[in-house]
């Protein structure tokens, strides 16, 4: 029988071999990057990360999970990126919001992430160059579109360059973690609506004060020992907290949807989106109209969305989303068709779509 010791020796002797061929594969990165700064290429590369997952897909035989997969190589990704030339990515802040987990889970921890404390700051950072991308959340499961965000696509140069889901997932959480200790409970008004119905059955009379967001609820609850926030088992370690009550959502299958902006959009990758926004003239059937060319060319409309416009009363700007990349024949043609039409058009974006809802553990 083989004793604990000599297994741990094993194991000993696989991870220097392992942090070998990751030292390895970073000087092939450096490589790389060196390529892309003669070439004057974009850091980011989302059809050459797709193609690296697909590879590894393919090769996994276990026990490693699909999970386990991703979760590691986009780590030594990242850590290949900052050998490279290191990313800085904005987000909607402070740190410990869902749109930081977001951005973690998305570009890995070896990225310079940079909290600001507005939708609009974000965008202002990535356009002036002070930041290479943002990520802004754009749409919850339960909660509906996140209007400011919409809003700053109007104006904006940038373009939308991916996307991520995070699955949602709430604790109350306090200094002392105990229930009996909380006099006040700091959240953010989408927290709030998504924690609404157990919070009126489990502690109806504690009054409720919102905020700017999950992080900033973390940080009140951290100075004041009779608070409470709601806000992610990260947020908790981020600020030395302690749980009170996990998973206090009404709604288990709960998630976010997160776009990533910056000033280009990238190349077709087999497996994207395209993201427009326009305006109809003013007459009977315009919409209709508008969407006809989509349906002749059976092209998929994922998401269709109306924000009343700034500039005129009673008037709409719709935001669709599309299955297909805009440099694709078929979509070009739909999209130069809907373009001629409409009274408004622009097109966002198109970019890898997002395979699967990205959980936080």
């Amino acid at each position: 029988m083989i004793d604990k010791k000599t297994v741990r020796q094993e194991i000993d002797a696989t991870d220097e071999q392992l942090l070998a061929l990751i030292n390895q594969r970073l000087k092939l990165a450096q490589t790389i990057g060196e390529i892309k700064n003669r070439e004057d290429l974009a850091i980011l590369d989302p059809k050459r990360e797709q193609e690296v997952f697909e590879h590894l897909r393919r090769y996994n035989t276990g026990p490693l999970t699909e999970e386990g997969l991703r979760n590691i190589f986009r780590e030594i990704i990242s850590a290949a990126r900052q050998v490279q030339r290191p990313l800085s990515v904005a987000f909607l802040g402070p740190e410990a919001t869902f749109t930081h987990l977001a951005a973690i889970k998305k570009f890995g921890r070896s990225t310079i992430f940079k909290p600001l404390p507005t939708i609009t700051e974000v965008f202002m950072a990535v356009e002036k160059g002070n930041h290479h991308l943002g990520v802004l959340p754009i749409e919850n499961s339960t909660e509906g579109v996140v209007n400011e965000t919409l809003d700053q696509f109007v104006d904006t140069k940038l373009q939308i360059c991916g996307e991520i889901y995070l699955e949602i997932s709430h604790d109350l959480i306090s200094r002392s973690g105990q229930v009996q200790d909380i006099e006040i409970i700091y959240t953010h008004p989408h927290a709030h609506g998504q924690c609404r119905r157990w919070l009126q059955r489990h502690l109806p009379q504690i009054p409720i004060l919102e905020v700017g967001s999950t992080g900033l609820a973390a940080q009140k609850a951290a100075l004041n020992p009779n608070a409470a926030a709601i806000a992610s088992g990260f947020a908790a370690s981020l600020y030395e907290l302690r749980v009170v009550e996990p998973h206090i959502e009404d709604h288990r299958e709960n998630a976010t949807h997160f776009f990533i902006v910056g000033p280009y959009s990238p190349g077709a990758t087999g497996t994207d989106k395209t993201s427009i926004i326009f305006a109809v003239v003013d007459e009977p059937g315009a919409l209709y109209t508008m969407l006809r060319p989509l349906a002749e060319r059976g092209i998929n409309m994922t998401r269709i969305v109306s924000r009343p416009m700034k500039t005129i009363a009673w008037r709409y700007l719709f935001f669709v989303d599309l299955d297909g990349h805009r440099e694709e024949a078929v979509l070009a043609a739909c999209l130069r068709e809907m373009e001629q039409m409409s009274a408004f058009f622009k097109i966002l974006g198109s970019f890898p779509r997002a395979e699967a809802i990205e959980k936080i553990s």
